[in-house]
């Protein structure tokens, strides 16, 4: 996830100077505008076997608010790993966790 103000030249360059720095090949890394529309979110901290009570405390946390899940073909379950499991002890780890919503 990148901050709105990247522009795809500052992408570029990044590109271009970690695969420099790292001798890695970067060419599939693409940089992607997405609008998921409303959803409820939640940091997961802990292995990803925890993940269901998380997603749980998502579901009761937005129908309480007043919103009902809003899955679709084009509304789908999303993660973002924060963390790397090859170097992070399993309860470290961190994920974000998001699903569509809508007005119940």
């Amino acid at each position: 996830r990148l901050p709105d103000f990247v522009t795809r030249e500052d992408f570029d360059w990044a590109v271009s100077e970690a695969a420099a720095k790292k001798k890695l090949d970067f060419s599939a890394v693409e940089l992607l505008r997405v609008d998921e529309g409303l959803c409820v979110q939640c940091m997961h901290t802990g292995p990803y076997d925890g993940e269901p009570a998380t997603i749980d405390a998502m579901r009761a946390f937005a129908a309480e608010q007043g919103y009902a899940p809003d899955f679709s073909e084009s509304r789908l379950h999303h993660e973002i790993y924060l963390s790397d499991p090859r170097k992070c002890a399993p309860e470290k780890l961190k994920t974000v966790i998001r699903h569509p919503i809508k007005a119940m």
